[in-house]
């Protein structure tokens, strides 16, 4: 192909790649950014495809001056949402759990409140656990957390080597309990106070009920450690539900449609940052708390540090003079 035609073919698009370089170098444009890459990469073919032609080296430099400011650009971007994601995590997302600490205090009396309530009660009264949970459920939870057993957490079937597995499930199961605790709350938060309570109940008559029965060691060395992120994420994602409820029930001078967008930026936010803690979360269990190695009093110790580690981010991460509340 002559030279000529390789330009009016493609000059237009040449034009419109700088006028884009143009704005982002500026700071001016990042709505096409979706597709910057995309044509990043064509106009890298368009240059090769000029040196293996031996067009013109006018053309050829003209071209790779647009491929070196495009490549300063591509990974200024990507480095730029890198350290969006490590300030989030660090700052942003703490941040947002002290500011809306009115919604976190509530769900976690919500749900720790119930858990330690009926864990009390069961414990005290053991055939209360029968009332929620089926014997046959029942009779599992013993099995699995059996002293004698020689497993912790898991199935006498389910070998160590499958904690891949696991890890997959608990990932799933734990996001699906947070965005079911989530989006309930849409339900004029009624949803997401309902899903608050059972989970706490449920939790609670298992922990009441395998302490009374003398199988405490084993379950709570199991639970401590992977439930400091756990257990935290599911009453922040009752909090991000109870923001979405309140927003329709007291939206104040605006719009009940337009309260709630304001409210649902925050609380998807938050819900980032649960996803963050249940990945963790599902990693702990699956290659720490099922391990029979330790003895209890190590995972005491470490599920300790976890819970003070948790509490000390989401109370003191992201406070600095260039941050403020």
């Amino acid at each position: 192909m002559k030279q000529s035609l390789f330009e009016s073919r493609h000059n237009a698009e040449w034009e419109r790649f700088s006028l884009m370089l143009d704005r982002l170098e500026r700071n001016k444009d990042t709505s096409r950014l979706a597709s910057f890459a995309k044509d990043y990469r064509r106009l890298c073919q368009h240059l090769a495809l000029a040196r293996e032609r031996g067009y013109s080296s006018f053309l050829i430099d003209s071209l790779q001056q647009q491929v070196l400011r495009g490549h300063q650009q591509l990974y200024r971007q990507r480095s730029r949402l890198g350290a969006n994601v490590v300030a989030f995590i660090l700052a942003d997302f703490p941040r947002l759990v002290r500011q809306q600490w009115r919604f976190v205090l509530a769900a976690s009396l919500l749900f720790f409140g119930s858990l330690i309530g009926f864990a009390l009660l069961v414990f005290l009264f053991p055939d209360l656990v029968y009332n929620l949970i089926p014997a046959e459920q029942v009779s599992q939870m013993q099995s699995m957390y059996d002293p004698n057993g020689g497993h912790l957490g898991r199935s006498a079937e389910r070998a160590a080597s499958e904690d891949w597995v696991m890890f997959g499930f608990y990932i799933m199961n734990n996001i699906g309990i947070a965005f079911q605790t989530f989006a309930s709350g849409l339900l004029f938060g009624l949803g997401s106070v309902f899903f608050l309570l059972y989970n706490g109940l449920m939790i609670g008559a298992v922990a009441g009920h395998l302490t009374q029965i003398g199988y405490g060691q084993t379950f709570w060395s199991f639970v401590i450690g992977h439930g400091a992120f756990e257990l935290s994420a599911i009453a922040l994602a009752g909090a991000a539900g109870l923001q979405l409820g309140w927003a329709l029930i007291a939206p104040g001078r605006l719009p009940r449609a337009e309260a709630l967008r304001l409210a649902a930026r925050k609380s998807v936010l938050l819900i980032c940052g649960v996803m963050l803690f249940l990945l963790i979360a599902a990693f702990i269990e699956a290659y720490w708390s099922s391990m029979t190695e330790p003895p209890p009093l190590t995972k005491y110790l470490v599920g300790a540090l976890l819970w003070i580690l948790v509490a000390m981010y989401l109370l003191f991460a992201g406070r600095t003079r260039h941050a403020p509340e």
